[in-house]
């Protein structure tokens, strides 16, 4: 119980770093929650969406401060994500957890490709 605990916590604390500077802490939170505490790939997707409520209100609250924010382009993307958001949704509750864990999978992997791509072009 205290293991699970600590490791809610930890993961909570890597996901909030990483949700507030704009990344998204899904990449960390949905492993975590289905890898190491069993929990089934739709329950942690949800999970994942309800952290990220209080996290955004109190990341999209900083960057609004410093000015960081684009108000018409923000708008814009917002209702693309939220089109997104809907259908994602749906398509989620469609899906056999299996299936949602194939593609989180390789999305994951897609995005470490992605990355170590960057940073080998970077190094050249």
């Amino acid at each position: 119980m205290i293991i699970t605990m600590l490791y809610l916590i930890i993961a909570g604390f890597t996901a909030g770093i990483i949700s507030g500077m704009g990344l998204g802490g899904g990449i960390i939170l949905i492993p975590v929650l289905t890898l190491l505490l069993d929990f089934e790939q739709k329950t942690a997707q949800g999970m994942t969406l309800f952290f990220f409520i209080p996290t955004a209100l109190f990341a999209l609250t900083v960057h609004f401060k410093n000015k960081m924010i684009k108000h018409k382009t923000s708008a814009k993307i917002s209702l693309g994500g939220v089109i997104g958001a809907s259908l994602g949704a749906y398509l989620a509750i469609r899906f056999q957890p299996d299936t949602l864990r194939i593609i989180f999978g390789v999305f994951l992997a897609i995005i470490g490709f992605y990355q170590l791509r960057q940073a080998r072009r970077a190094q050249l």
